[in-house]
């Protein structure tokens, strides 16, 4: 291939007045060659000289390397009968993207497909193959138009997963992420699932937190937002989050399918909080100290954007959503209801009646009547329990016999060390001081329990584990000086 020294070099010679069959014999290059690069440079001199002339196109053209036009030449091993086989294996690879969805990965590569091709007896190379996919493959690139959101504007929601030992091991953990585009802010909710009564929270707490709502939240198209696809481009949305939107006054915007660009700013902040919040940290004690944690390094990552100034732009606050399931449920006679497979505690004196159930997402409250008779951390499972010991203290001062291998008592451990520690031989004591301070939070009941035993109850109890040798040796001690007293007052 000729290359641009070669051009210099022809020039050169013919400056020296060397014939064209010189030059191409000491250059190896075609006579027709250095004729026309040679007339070529002629031209261009001539043109320089002319009033008027383009001198800076001219100086380009004089300069320009040496160039090869290709579009003209024939392929002789790619025919009709290769093109036409060709185009048939790529409507079978498109037959697959509708079956498997574009982002499978089964498909042909071009080397796959040239090997298809000769194993059917067709001769020709791989590199053929590839010019003729890429021609036939050969779409218009896409313009990405750039947008610039307003304050209060526009709010985009998406899931992201991660990584987090809360306690109970290494486990997957859901970050609904919410970002501003307008306001430059991110922000995340730690939950264990994407359910819908997670994915509706996740909304509440953040309107709750800015004080109102924006003017448009997007979407992508997750079960939660989408119910059903009706033909190929009608979408049915879920009924609950339409209920959210006319209640807080936001517009709904899903994006189409596979166009994550649509929603750029939340795609990022997902992997952006993931990075910047848990890739350093991510070992807990508890769900709720990672919720915590997680809070802190918002608040620090977020405090160069507009989200102060972000709240004044928001539509008006209206109250929270309420977003409980509502069910009824029968209190059985060791006064728990069943909620999902899992069991509750109630107030013993509902046995054998009907309560009202309302089911959070984190959370069970129960009902009777108007008032609010229990509440419980909600739990996922088969068959667990979630007992409270305020709802037996009636029935256990009758039987305080009971108290000791009660699920009530063992489902708080810290409680029981102090029952088998200091009254496991006076339970009914145990149950009366309950009784009489039952208004106060268990952690405080139990400190108070701590704070009696430790002035009044640590010394009986030492005295009820000392070692028999002990007990023998000061009784041995109290006969012999009752014995000299009463010697000695004989005398």
């Amino acid at each position: 291939m000729m290359q641009f020294m070669d051009k210099k070099k022809i020039i050169e010679l013919k400056e020296r007045g060397l014939s064209n069959r010189e030059v191409a014999r000491q250059t190896g290059a075609d006579r027709k060659t250095v004729s026309k690069y040679w007339n070529e440079y002629q031209q261009g001199l001539e043109q320089l000289g002319e009033p008027g002339a383009d001198v800076k196109a001219i100086q380009e053209s004089l300069l320009a390397p040496p160039k090869y036009t290709v579009r003209n030449r024939k392929r002789h091993k790619y025919n009709e009968a290769v093109d036409t086989r060709l185009k048939e294996i790529l409507k079978e690879e498109e037959r697959k993207d509708r079956l498997f969805g574009p982002t499978h990965k089964q498909h042909l590569t071009n080397l796959q497909i040239h090997q298809k091709l000769v194993d059917e007896g067709y001769s020709i190379s791989a590199c053929s193959i590839n010019i003729a996919l890429a021609s036939i493959r050969k779409r218009h690139r896409e313009v990405f138009i750039r947008q610039q959101y307003e304050l209060g504007d526009r709010l985009e929601y998406d899931f992201g997963e991660v990584f987090l030992d809360c306690g109970e091991g290494v486990k997957t953990y859901h970050m609904a992420v919410l970002s501003s585009p307008g306001g430059g802010f991110r922000w995340l909710y730690l939950y264990t699932n994407q359910k819908k009564a997670v994915f509706m929270d996740s909304h509440v707490r953040f309107f709750e937190m800015m004080g109102g709502a924006y003017i448009e939240v997007v979407y992508d198209n997750m079960r939660n937002v989408v119910s059903k696809f009706i033909g190929r481009n009608e979408k049915e949305l879920n009924e609950d989050l339409l209920k959210m939107s006319m209640y807080y006054g936001f517009r709904i915007n899903v994006t189409n399918c596979f166009k994550g660009n649509e929603k750029g700013h939340v795609e990022s902040s997902v992997k952006i909080l993931r990075n910047q919040i848990f890739a350093d940290n991510w070992q807990f004690n508890s769900l709720e100290d990672a919720q915590q944690y997680a809070f802190s390094r918002l608040l620090k990552l977020n405090e160069k954007s507009r989200m102060e100034e972000e709240k004044q732009h928001l539509q008006p606050y209206r109250p929270p959503l309420e977003l409980a399931v509502v069910t009824e449920a029968k209190v059985n006679p060791s006064s728990l209801i069943s909620v999902d497979t899992v069991f509750y505690s109630v107030p013993e004196y509902l046995v054998g009646k009907r309560v009202i159930v309302k089911k959070y997402h984190n959370e069970i409250r129960v009902y009777a009547g108007c008032d609010m008779v229990a509440g419980h951390k909600r739990l996922f499972g088969n068959g667990k329990m979630q007992i409270d010991i305020y709802h037996y203290l009636n029935t256990l001062r009758k039987k305080p016999g009971a108290v000791r291998n009660s699920v009530a008592l063992k489902s708080i451990p810290r409680l029981k060390a102090v029952f088998d520690t200091y009254y496991s031989r006076q339970p009914r004591k145990f149950i009366e001081l309950f009784l009489e301070n039952k208004e106060l939070p268990i952690d405080e009941i139990i400190s108070l329990f701590e704070h009696e035993t430790r002035n009044k109850g640590e010394i009986d109890a030492l005295d009820v584990v000392k070692p028999v040798s002990q007990i023998a040796v000061s009784a041995r001690a109290f006969v012999q000086n009752y014995a000299a007293l009463t010697i000695g007052g004989a005398r």
